[in-house]
C-alpha cells in the first residue's frame, strides 16, 4: 500500500506572548486568514484593532499577497493578538530574508519577555503588595 504524502505548501512558525502560543500556518495567494476555525476579524472583534495583526503585512507591503490558518492556545485575547502578530512576522522572514530588518526595527521580531508574576506568601493575594501591619 503506497503512502500518500500532502505537499506543503505553507510556512509555519510560531508566535508566543505571556502564555499564549500561536501556530501560524502562511499560504501564499488570496484567502481569508482563520483564527480556531473563525475569521480573525470575528475572533479578534473588539479586543484590537485590525492594525495590530495587519501590521508584518503593512510593514513588509504584503497586504493581500498571503493567508493563514492559525491555531491559538492560552492566555487571554490580547496576548494571544501578540502572539499571532509575532508568528505572522517570523513567517514573512522565513519566506523572504529581505524584510528581516524592517521588521526588526518596528520591534515585530521581538518576543516580549514579561510573565506574570507569581504571587509571594504573606503578601495578602498579590504578588509584590506587604500585608498592613498594626501600628501597636
Amino acid at each position: 500500500m503506497a503512502k500518500t504524502s500532502k505537499k506543503k505548501d505553507y510556512t509555519f512558525a510560531v508566535g508566543r506572548r505571556k502564555t499564549a502560543v500561536a501556530r501560524v500556518r502562511l499560504y501564499s495567494g488570496r484567502g481569508d486568514t482563520l483564527v480556531n476555525g473563525f475569521p480573525i476579524a470575528t475572533y479578534f472583534a473588539g479586543v484590537a484593532p485590525e492594525v495590530v495583526w495587519n501590521e508584518p503585512f503593512s510593514v513588509t507591503n504584503t497586504v493581500g499577497k498571503y493567508w493563514a490558518t492559525i491555531k491559538v492556545a492560552g492566555g487571554g485575547k490580547h496576548g494571544q493578538v501578540d502572539a499571532v502578530r509575532l508568528g505572522i512576522s517570523r513567517t514573512l522572514v522565513l519566506l523572504n530574508a529581505d524584510v528581516k530588518t524592517l521588521l526588526r526595527q518596528k520591534g515585530l521580531l521581538t518576543r516580549d519577555p514579561r510573565q506574570r508574576e507569581r504571587r509571594k506568601i504573606g503578601t495578602g493575594g498579590k504578588a509584590r503588595r506587604k500585608k498592613q501591619s498594626p501600628k501597636r
